[in-house]
């Protein structure tokens, strides 16, 4: 699917949060600037979270309670092995089934293998401008692209 600005890019991540249940998981992968943390701000606007939402590239992960559904926003780029990766990611995957949240991982290629049922979402750069995003359900039955 062809996105050609942020405005859409907000929508989309809006639409998408209406899919989404407790405990779902999302995997957000694209290079950096491709705008993942973006299409975060979409699902929590879909989610009516009012805090402002920000990359936790530093921070590892931000906790949002303010909406329909907690979020929580994992960022695993800094981290270099797949050890340090799983620990975080298992720490946080507890934590939003506990809290029944919502867990956003930008960045998931270290935990993809040890993750079940989640949402891919794939984000690149279109040829001349905009974004190609490319949307799997967790049974892979549904694929926008």
């Amino acid at each position: 699917m062809f996105i050609e600005n942020l405005k859409e890019t907000l929508n989309l991540g809006k639409k998408l949060s209406n899919k989404l249940k407790p405990q779902s998981i999302v995997l957000l992968k694209g290079p950096i600037g491709a705008g993942k943390t973006s299409f975060v701000q979409g699902i929590a606007k879909g989610l009516s979270i009012s805090e402002d939402i920000t990359s936790p590239t530093f921070a590892l992960s931000h906790h949002y309670n303010s909406g329909k559904i907690p979020l929580i926003h994992l960022d695993l780029y800094r981290l270099e092995n797949a050890s340090s990766a799983k620990e975080v990611f298992f720490s946080e995957e507890e934590e939003a089934i506990e809290r029944k949240a919502i867990l956003v991982i930008e960045w998931p290629e270290l935990i993809e293998p040890v993750v079940d049922n989640f949402w891919k979402i794939e984000i690149n750069y279109a040829k001349n401008y905009g974004r190609h995003f490319e949307i799997r359900d967790p049974k892979n039955l549904l694929t926008v692209s």
